[in-house]
């Protein structure tokens, strides 16, 4: 039987397009190589713990230079330096391993609100290790009863000898197991979203405590207790009541890169599903020359490309600080996560038993897609928040310039 064929992990003509610059495709290009020669990487973080597993991959990341934006003092012409290069990555890793693009979305999602919102000091103390996979991040905000919902947030932070003591817990976070340092969202006010703040906790505070969360998708998820957890004054990120500016300025733009993560997990799942119905033997002929599975095949191009168009378009936005942006996030990570869970139920659906096999690629796909449509804004929330935009159309970005360039606004 024919093995799975290698092809780019991205469309190289989406990126020809003006949306795209030699720099973003050269980025493509060479992450692509290097994921391609990850096999032995890939296969070992398969079979070891979550913590392991996750521990290895952004040590090799951070060798590798992919995170090397997340230090401040990189060069503007780093992998994912602006909004545009890190959906490719995240869409490139997600299409060559799961686990890959799980690893890197969490570090650069953790250390994020550090390089946008934190002081100096903060910087310097946590972002260039970050960026080196020397020190691993989390950003802690879901609750039980607080999701999509952050102005529901109770855990407290009161102030105590010219610092705070957090009392409470966050539940599902990601790394929560391996992180060395949490951006914690609390409140230090009264009800409401302008209640809350961020802080820099590292793991080893006394009166942190964290649990091991079974996922159906193995990963280092935690829920994180915080009994009398005492932090310093300068652990404050992004300044006392920032806490809900913080996490909305994160999440706003991190939802086109989990349109992007889909993608790649959808485009991996119909380029399986292609291979195998050329090769399966069915009613004297392939699976491929019966019309439905041609047809599957085919909506899963055409939604494939109008998700590729639609995270394009994020990307430029948020690149060019156009006022809307957060809008077409919204819309990016909706369409390209909802037709990413449909494409990879109709890989299974082509492969038939086999891809519900174990470890097999379709399986491991099956079980990474479902969580995109709930994390960083669940399906039913970007619908509403989509729905309240309506009829307010105004101009994006301004005039396309011959040749896009570097991105006005990075990450």
């Amino acid at each position: 039987m024919r093995t799975e064929v290698r092809r780019p992990a991205f469309d190289p003509g989406i990126l020809a397009l003006p949306f795209y610059d030699r720099t973003h495709r050269a980025i493509a290009e060479s992450v692509d190589e290097w994921c391609a020669e990850q096999g032995e990487l890939w296969v070992r973080a398969r079979t070891a713990a979550p913590d392991l597993s996750g521990t290895s991959i952004i040590r090799e990341l951070g060798a590798a230079g992919w995170l090397a934006a997340l230090d401040p003092a990189a060069a503007a012409s780093a992998p994912g330096s602006d909004w545009r290069g890190l959906c490719l990555m995240r869409e490139i890793l997600a299409y060559s391993e799961d686990l890959a693009d799980y690893a890197f979305s969490v570090q650069a999602l953790a250390a994020t609100p550090i390089r946008r919102h934190g002081s100096p000091d903060q910087q310097v103390r946590w972002l260039p290790p970050m960026a080196r996979g020397e020190v691993i991040g989390a950003f802690a905000l879901s609750e039980d009863q607080a999701g999509s919902d952050v102005a529901a947030i109770e855990l407290r932070a009161e102030t105590h000898s010219g610092g705070y003591l957090l009392n409470g817990h966050k539940a599902w976070i990601a790394n929560g197991t391996l992180a060395d340092v949490f951006c914690v969202i609390a409140r230090t006010g009264g009800p409401g979203a302008f209640g809350l703040t961020a802080f820099l906790v590292p793991s080893g505070t006394p009166g942190l405590r964290t649990q091991p969360i079974d996922m159906v998708a193995p990963r280092a998820f935690a829920r994180v207790e915080f009994a009398d957890c005492h932090v310093p004054a300068d652990a404050v990120l992004g300044g006392l009541g920032g806490g809900f500016i913080v996490t909305m300025d994160l999440l706003e733009r991190f939802r086109m890169t989990v349109g992007a993560a889909a993608i790649g997990f959808a485009r991996r799942a119909a380029d399986a599903a292609l291979d195998h119905a050329r090769d399966r033997k069915a009613y004297g002929g392939t699976l491929f020359d019966l019309p439905t599975v041609r047809a599957s095949l085919a909506d899963a191009e055409v939604a494939l490309n109008a998700a590729a168009l639609l995270v394009a378009r994020a990307a430029w936005d948020a690149d060019h600080n156009a006022p809307h942006f957060a809008r077409q996030a919204g819309i990016a990570k909706l369409y390209a996560t909802e037709n990413a869970q449909h494409i990879v139920d109709t890989a299974v659906q082509i492969r038939g038993a086999s891809a519900l096999v174990k470890d097999s690629v379709t399986e491991r796909l099956y079980r990474q897609i479902r969580s995109l449509r709930l994390y960083e804004g669940a399906s039913e929330v970007l619908r509403a928040t989509i729905a309240e935009t309506l009829g307010h159309r105004t101009a994006s970005a301004g005039t396309v310039p011959a040749e896009s360039g570097a991105a006005h606004a990075g990450p």
